[in-house]
């Protein structure tokens, strides 16, 4: 048995894999390019390029990953990589419509036109301003004015007297009135009072009536020509002065129509500029005169000055300084930073708006390039996510308030132009957010067709050494700490594999790995050390591990006082020490727990308490259920099991999930069922299948080193340890100080195949192979199994006999 223990047991060396710092090919990391692109990302990478090199519609990215596995760094730097080869996109602006005020214009210009169209109509505005008032100041522009004022009094002239002497001929005189011009009798050369009117005889009266009338009528059409020829004269003096403010700003209009000739949306505008300037010309010609309050449509009710605000350009995105397509990494997607907004101002208990006030979103910036942004902040951000889909789907920016959305009422309020959107969006999430989307949003899966996959892990291979090494010499050299020497390195490489819990690949969670370089530095300048070494690396990692662990060693506390029972010696009949996995968060520990059987004839069946109080969860229901059936299997081939039984986890009040106790519990029921008592000293892990075949668990590293903390506690006897599947030997990166003790004979690892081969470790007796006439070997533990079934069986047997010939005698007698 001792050669059969022993082919079981685990060698120091197949407990931890170790990295020999002379492997390195460096002193320190002072010798050691620093990490250029990212490590272990192969598909990642792929898919990253993939979707940057594609161009047809919907095939936007979501890069998807545990925290800390480099996604945002890895997407950025690619796609800065692949935007510097990208054509650099136009600059987009506002501008006033002269046509409907209410809807400004887009102009798209080449990059860096933008900003140099709202110079130069600054710079027209104030020429404006300045020459206009000076042409119309001109003696040229008051002698032609005078010319055409001289003239329009000379038909006046012409024209008042022409009616004065016909009136003379109709014997009546004219005069002018508050209430308009009447005509008066003259007799003898003398107007007629009204008294002396009344005097005269009727028919008199009749006839200078009968005058008047006619008179009055040619008053009338008098007074129309003399509104025409006033019109005519105020026509020529609108002429004139579009004529002067022509000359005076015209060539300046002409040289900027020159100038943008390739561009036809902003020589239209120009000439829209010209009219309107024409159109109002008083507003140039104001000078330094008392500010008015004018209303101009979108432009509402704003001082004087602000009205030459029409005329200016309002520059949304600028990409004069931009080399490639640009990169916009927006860490605050509202729905206002991803599309724009506009804003108002308040004046006199009022606000008001305009074109100018238009201020641009994410999209506008990342137009021609590309967008990133955090899944879970779209998500969370009110609105986002849908103003995020229906621009991309319909493939323009369409600027509009929250507000407007959702107001009761209708307002009157500015429409920009929608501006045509050409950008690729790279999400960043979480495994779980991508599946969520992509199951529940059908828009979700046809506008991010490609999924850029961050792995956790990556194989330990010479190159991913190095790159590991690459890696810590690029954080060294960016947060200027002290350099790695090749112990320290090494160190390093071994956390990032025992944060797998895997000899054979390393973690790619350089987020963790990056905490324990900053670290170690930090104990290394604490001790004064020019290089970090392995030293230091090994207290980062102690003094993380006592950051988080008191509630660990709180439970092993009450376990070494008794409160929480756990033995970790002797023999006890249905009692095995099972391991498992406790998480606070931020750190998990191993945590042993007495598992107890009891059985007992009935039919029954076995009892999970833990799933008949609603503290099992689902997969270690369903271990429970197999490990039951092992045994209807195993020993049910010839009888039926007349057994009924209990397995709990004792003093354990959590939920208990998972399956890697179901060969602990088939341990402590075949103990129960064999009369033979269990080694207290050993604990074990590991799940079981129907065929009792010992299958591999998680967290197997963490069990072994909880087990081992507790024999520590209440004493090291060299015959304790842990019983794990043969299958979980790579997974083991166990501590140094586990390592040692079992290199020293103080504490064991066993790796098994089989429930037979465990319960020869924990009983010491041969677990005894089925003969072909379906018996076991006396002595064997499947013997005493089996012969206690059949007990069962007969005695159940025996007593339905019994109780039938009772039953039988009872209706006898009362016959």
């Amino acid at each position: 048995m001792a050669k059969d223990r022993q082919s079981f047991e685990l060698r120091a060396d197949q407990l931890r894999r170790r990295m020999d710092p002379q492997e390195l090919p460096f002193s320190t990391t002072e010798e050691v390019a620093p990490l250029v692109g990212t490590v272990g990302q192969d598909r990642a990478v792929n898919a990253l390029e993939f979707g940057l090199q594609i161009r047809t519609q919907g095939y936007n990215i979501f890069a998807s990953g545990a925290t800390g596995t480099g996604k945002n760094t890895t997407v950025k730097s690619y796609v800065e990589k692949y935007a510097a080869l990208d054509p650099v996109p136009g600059d987009w602006c506002y501008v006033y419509n002269f046509s409907d005020p209410y809807r400004p214009e887009a102009i798209n210009l080449p990059a860096g036109q933008g900003s140099q169209l709202s110079k130069d109509m600054d710079e027209l505005v104030e020429a404006c301003k300045r020459e206009i008032p000076r042409a119309f100041e001109s003696e040229n522009y008051e002698q032609r004015k005078g010319e055409i004022l001289r003239d329009l009094q000379a038909r006046r002239e012409e024209l008042s007297n022409e009616l004065q002497e016909h009136a003379r001929e109709q014997g009546l005189a004219i005069e002018a009135t508050p209430v308009g011009i009447v005509t008066v009798p003259v007799l003898e050369g003398k107007p007629l009072s009204r008294e002396e009117f009344e005097a005269l005889p009727e028919d008199v009266k009749k006839e200078i009536k009968e005058r008047s009338d006619r008179l009055q009528e040619e008053i009338r059409q008098a007074l129309a020509k003399a509104r025409k020829i006033e019109k005519e004269f105020n026509e020529r003096i609108r002429q004139l002065d579009k004529e002067v403010a022509l000359f005076a700003v015209g060539h300046l209009l002409d040289d900027l129509r020159e100038k943008y000739h390739l561009f036809g949306e902003v020589t239209g505008y120009l000439a829209k500029v010209r009219e309107d300037i024409i159109e109002h010309i008083d507003e140039f010609r104001g000078g330094e005169k008392e500010k008015e309050a004018v209303v101009i449509p979108g432009l509402d009710h704003v001082p004087k000055d602000s009205i030459f605000d029409r005329y200016r350009v309002n520059v949304l995105v600028n990409n004069k300084d931009t080399r490639g397509a640009p990169v916009v990494v927006e860490n605050n997607p509202t729905y206002y930073n991803l599309i724009g907004r506009i804003d108002y101002r308040a004046r006199l208990g009022a606000i008001f708006t305009d074109f100018n006030m238009i201020k641009p979103g994410a999209l506008h910036r990342a137009n021609g390039g590309y967008l990133i942004v955090q899944a879970r902040d779209v998500l969370t951000s009110p609105l986002a996510w849908d103003i995020l889909k229906r621009t991309i789907r319909s493939g323009q920016i369409t600027l509009e308030n929250i507000g407007e959305q959702y107001s009761a009422f209708p307002s009157a309020s500015l429409k920009p132009e929608p501006i045509p959107l050409n950008v690729k969006v790279i999400m960043v999430g979480s495994p779980f957010i991508y599946h969520l989307l992509y199951q529940l949003d059908e828009d979700f899966r046809k506008l991010f067709k490609v999924k850029a996959d961050f792995d956790v892990e990556m194989y330990w291979t010479d190159e991913h050494v190095e790159k590991y090494a690459a890696f810590i010499s690029a954080q060294v050299r960016n947060e200027g700490l002290k350099h790695f020497d090749r112990t320290a390195v090494a160190k390093v490489i071994e956390y990032g594999s025992r944060l797998l819990e895997d000899q054979k690949r390393l973690s790619t969670r350089f987020l963790e790995i990056s905490d324990i370089v900053s670290e170690a530095a930090f104990w290394a300048s604490k001790d004064g050390a020019q290089n970090v070494t392995a030293k230091h690396v090994q207290e980062a990692i102690d003094q993380k591990v006592y950051r988080s662990n008191l509630i660990e060693e709180k439970i092993q506390d009450l376990i070494a006082e008794g409160t929480l029972m756990v033995d970790v010696d002797g023999m006890v009949d249905a009692q095995v020490n099972g391991l498992s996995v406790q998480s606070i968060g931020d750190y998990y520990f191993g945590r042993p727990a007495r598992i107890t059987a009891r059985t007992y004839m009935g039919n029954g069946g076995v009892v999970n308490i833990e799933r008949e109080t609603k503290m099992s969860g689902r997969i270690h229901s369903k271990g429970f259920l197999i490990l039951v059936h092992y045994l209807t299997g195993k020993y049910g081939q010839d009888k039926p099991l007349a057994l009924s039984g209990s397995i709990t986890f004792e003093q354990l009040y959590d939920e208990v999930e998972g399956d890697s106790a179901s060969s602990t519990e088939l341990y402590a029921l075949l103990s129960s069922l064999s009369g033979l008592p269990l080694k207290q000293s050993i604990a074990v892990t590991g799940s079981v299948n129907q065929k009792g075949e010992i299958q591999p668990v998680g967290g197997v590293t963490r069990k072994v080193e909880g087990f081992f903390d507790v024999c520590k506690i209440k004493g090291l006897t060299g015959d304790q340890g842990v019983i794990i599947p043969r299958a979980n030997v790579d997974n083991l990166m166990l501590k140094e100080e586990v390592v040692n003790a079992v290199a020293e004979g103080k504490f064991h690892l066993w790796a098994i195949e089989t429930i037979d081969q465990g319960i020869e470790l924990l009983t010491g007796v041969p677990a005894g192979q089925r003969r072909p006439d379906g018996t076991y070997p006396k002595g064997t533990v499947n013997y005493y199994v089996d012969t206690k079934l059949k007990e069962f069986a007969e005695k159940l047997k025996e007593y339905g006999r019994a109780a039938q010939a009772q039953r039988k005698a009872k209706l006898k007698k009362a016959a």
